[in-house]
């Protein structure tokens, strides 16, 4: 079996794969001060939940865009499971020519998101992390990662608004009952949803227009179902497309570190 673990900002996604197979996944927060042993126990608890003994892992791959939990995950890999885990970096091979200027700067998620996007819905390719950050990674289709977007999250601009006005209340980010509210919540989560939507379709119909046709879309993220469901360009919502890259980098690499 094989562990895969995408700890992103502000969720750590983990899942484990039996061959191709995910069996189970579980979003957990970030928490930046979680040590070696808090992680283990926590693994344990979420394996013995799903009656799967620990040692039938027999591999850990790690993408991480937060240094600092880097070591706590190393830490737990080895006194929990008894295993050296391949961290995706920008040595790890992925069959991907990254045109970024720097391929150093791109974050390993991206990069594994790219990895799945081209395997499962071919290429050229746009994939919409909704994560921290909403992240647009342009694939084409002779496997070269060729760039992307960067833009405000939905839950900092959800913080934005709280922190930075004396009246707006916090909310909830869902689709709402009707385009234009009739009361504070409901004006605020119109703005947040059809904004949001908004922004991305607008940026996605660029980057078809410079990719050429055929290029497909592919969302990604907590809130990806919510967004599909409104979009005119993103219609596919894959929950598991960076786990599923992250096995598909492990067979790559043979499980080599």
């Amino acid at each position: 079996m094989l562990l895969a673990i995408d700890a992103g900002n502000t969720n750590v996604t983990i899942g484990i794969f039996e061959g191709a197979q995910i069996l189970t996944r579980w979003r957990l927060r970030t928490v930046h001060e979680q040590t070696p042993d808090e992680w283990g126990i926590l693994l344990r608890s979420l394996f013995a939940l799903e009656n799967v003994p620990l040692e039938k892992v027999d591999g850990i791959i790690i993408a991480s865009v937060v240094p600092v939990l880097e070591t706590s995950l190393l830490g737990m890999a080895k006194r929990y499971f008894s295993l050296e885990p391949m961290f995706v970096s920008g040595h790890t091979e992925t069959g991907l020519n990254v045109l970024y200027d720097n391929p150093r700067e791109v974050g390993s998620d991206r990069i594994v998101n790219a990895v799945a996007a081209l395997a499962k819905y071919g290429g050229p390719c746009i994939v919409v992390d909704l994560g921290t950050a909403i992240t647009f990674d342009a694939v084409s289709g002779n496997a070269e990662y060729l760039g992307g977007i960067i833009c405000p999250g939905i839950g900092i601009s959800i913080q934005g608004l709280f922190t930075k006005t004396a009246r707006l209340p916090m909310v909830d980010f869902r689709e709402p009952e009707k385009l234009i509210g009739t009361n504070t919540v409901g004006s605020i989560q119109a703005g947040l949803y059809y904004g949001t939507i908004s922004m991305i379709d607008g940026i996605v119909e660029r980057m078809m227009l410079e990719m050429g046709p055929g290029t497909r879309t592919v969302a990604t993220g907590g809130q990806a179902g919510l967004i599909t469901r409104g979009s005119k360009f993103v219609k596919i919502a894959d929950e598991d497309l960076t786990l599923e890259g992250l096995r598909i980098i492990w067979e790559m690499n043979d499980g080599r570190r």
